[in-house]
């Protein structure tokens, strides 16, 4: 058991954030070790021929390391909610080079390293260079193309804790994270083998839930950037599935219309126009025209991801589905 103290004013610290070098090393985790994440077997067979060639070895070469450790530099606790790859790359490339090389040598100690791995004990700049090159790369090949579905399930967690928080007090940011976490109120409790009891010791702790952290949870206790525990968004297992359609009670029907009671109960999970249109076989302009009613009714928000706008319930639109999500035994991504 992994137990994690809270002193009284620790809760008044916690925070959340979406970051892309999470969401870059867990993916990793997915692609090299399969056995377990049946839930991204689609997102792999189509990204696997993409990478197939493309000169990442020292990247699948850190993240591989027999030691099941993954270099703390690799993924820099947030400074702020939102940040872009850019921003953390600049972080990355910016560690002090002693810490790159003793990090990665942690990774593969008592075993025969690769040359990519080798390299950064006798070059660290130019194995850190070349890491953040093929980082880059990686996610413009692996996760760009789903970044607006991360984003959105992300969007709908972060959303559904601060609701829970603002009506509920701040302690229900912790409460039901993952099956293997424990919330009392006073110390959260992580099912492991492993036994250890640490505290926050004034640090803030930052939770960075993550679409690719699958049925996982992991803790950052010690890096310099700070405290962090990675967990998977409720809803993340429908994070590559398309948009199902869901019947409507009829009293939603009777209230909004069908189509527009169509439209807010497929929203359990945020979804674009174009998600929306087809999921129900509308005419985009049809579904633009639908979301933009229940928006400006109140019953959903946009958010811009990308140059795309993505549609989740608010408060009033959540009520209002909460019928139709319980007839469909729905997970709500919010």
């Amino acid at each position: 058991m992994i137990e994690i103290e809270f002193a009284s004013t620790d809760l008044l610290g916690l925070r959340f954030a979406h970051s892309p070098m999470v969401e870059v090393v867990t993916s990793g985790f997915e692609l090299i070790r399969p056995a377990g994440f049946w839930m991204y077997a689609s997102w792999r067979a189509g990204v696997e021929p993409r990478l197939a060639g493309a000169g990442l070895e020292t990247f699948l070469a850190l993240i591989s390391g027999p030691n099941c450790y993954v270099p703390d530099f690799l993924t820099p606790v947030p400074p702020t909610s939102r940040p872009s790859l850019d921003e953390e790359l600049q972080v990355v490339a910016a560690t002090p080079l002693d810490r790159v090389a003793a990090e990665v040598h942690a990774a593969w100690a008592g075993h025969r390293a690769p040359p990519e791995i080798r390299r950064f004990g006798t070059d660290p700049a130019g194995g850190l260079v070349e890491l953040v090159r093929q980082i880059r790369r990686y996610f413009e090949l692996a996760l760009a193309p789903v970044w607006p579905r991360l984003r959105a399930v992300v969007e709908g967690e972060i959303a559904g804790r601060a609701r829970a928080a603002t009506e509920h007090g701040p302690q229900t940011l912790l409460a039901d994270l993952h099956p293997k976490l424990d919330w009392d109120g006073s110390a959260l409790r992580l099912a492991s083998p492993k036994s250890r009891h640490w505290g926050l010791d004034g640090h803030p702790l930052a939770l960075l839930p993550a679409g690719f952290a699958g049925p996982k949870v992991h803790l950052m206790t010690e890096a310099p950037t700070g405290r962090a525990l990675w967990y998977p968004p409720r809803g993340y297992g429908r994070l590559w599935d398309q948009p199902e359609r869901v019947e409507p009670s009829v009293t939603l029907a009777a209230l909004l219309g069908p189509t527009r009671a169509a439209v807010l109960t497929l929203l359990a999970v945020p979804g674009s126009t174009g998600e929306v249109a087809s999921a129900l076989r509308l005419a985009p302009a049809t579904a633009s025209h639908h979301l933009t009613i229940l928006r400006d009714a109140g019953l959903l928000v946009a958010d811009r991801v990308g140059r795309r706008l993505r549609y989740r319930r608010t408060d009033l639109g959540q009520q209002l589905a909460g019928v139709s999500d319980a007839r469909a035994g729905g997970v709500s991504a919010a």
